[in-house]
């Protein structure tokens, strides 16, 4: 199963980010869509998505995804989220949860941070942040995440780099 694991795109996609969603099974998007245009366009490609929303996203957007999106595949309890944190500094907000559930795979964006670490404070959960794949931020570079689930793990996990964030008025 291969997944393409982006946020923050701040209502910005592009054909770039368009190509390397037609070679996922399914896209997965950390919030902060701030409307729903890409998530149309990846309707049309019939590419399934899995998403929460983040600090910035309106009603309509809140009303199609969780705040927190949990779900399991092959074994592998994964958590979204669209504020969480890091390792070593998670929101207070979800720690006693993050204890309690203890997933595999921790997702997040709104830092517009690319981090890809294993925190072993919690059962070595591997904690996956995107970064941005919008041009809105402080961020300089646009990125994504891609990997595959293959039989109950994480493989082939690479960053894609869709170039510097370009300002365009």
């Amino acid at each position: 199963m291969k997944i393409l694991l982006i946020s923050d795109n701040h209502a910005w996609h592009d054909d770039a980010l368009l190509k390397y969603a037609r070679e996922a099974d399914e896209v997965w998007h950390a919030g902060d869509w701030l409307n729903l245009d890409l998530f149309h366009e990846l309707e049309k490609l019939n590419i399934p998505v899995r998403s929460c929303w983040g600090n910035v996203d309106g009603h309509e957007i809140r009303s199609i995804f969780p705040e927190h999106n949990q779900f399991e595949i092959q074994g592998i309890r994964f958590w979204m989220t669209h504020i969480a944190g890091h390792p070593g500094k998670y929101n207070p907000k979800l720690l006693s949860a993050l204890r309690a559930l203890s997933p595999h795979v921790l997702i997040c964006g709104h830092s517009h941070i690319l981090r890809i670490v294993r925190d072993e404070k919690f059962n070595n959960m591997l904690y996956m942040n995107p970064g941005s794949c919008g041009i809105q931020g402080f961020h300089h570079i646009r990125t994504a995440i891609q990997f595959q689930i293959n039989g109950g793990k994480i493989e082939q996990v690479s960053v894609i780099e869709f170039g510097p964030r370009v300002i365009r008025f």
